[in-house]
């Protein structure tokens, strides 16, 4: 009997479970190579060669390269990981999250510091929330990749 993931309805988030794990091993075994100063050397000097020493899938190095982490994180990434990629690129992890909502660093300081959003209307998906899917630039890009 499969589990029942109740967790699936919160709004714009991707929970990192057994599945997303198993999904995402080679991605973000690729991400902790660039703990490594020569990785990021080579990385940098030719970004897809890099990716494709490593048995992701099309669609994950594809995410990498356009370093949209939300796509990333729904194709098994974890932000852990993931964050190995924007150190790479010289970004805090700050710059990172802020590009990850569709706001610029100094926004999502700014929200941040007054609290974080509100989970008014953000609880589930169906709700009236600014946290919903359908007006974040993560559920755009989820439903563009999705067909």
């Amino acid at each position: 009997m499969p589990l029942k993931k109740t967790y699936l309805d919160i709004p714009g988030t991707t929970i990192f479970d057994a599945e997303q794990a198993r999904k995402g091993y080679w991605l973000n075994q690729f991400c902790v190579s660039l703990m490594r100063p020569d990785n990021r050397e080579r990385f940098r000097a030719n970004e897809r060669a890099y990716l494709d020493e490593w048995p992701m899938s099309e669609e994950q190095k594809q995410a990498v390269l356009a370093r949209d982490l939300n796509w990333c994180i729904r194709l098994g990434g974890n932000i852990y990981f993931l964050a190995r990629i924007g150190a790479t690129d010289g970004k805090t992890y700050q710059q990172m999250a802020g590009s990850m909502t569709g706001m610029t660093e100094e926004e999502y300081r700014n929200m941040m510091i007054n609290g974080g959003r509100s989970v008014e209307g953000n609880r589930y998906v169906g709700e009236e929330g600014d946290a919903q899917a359908h007006r974040q630039p993560q559920g755009a890009a989820g439903r563009k990749s999705e067909g």
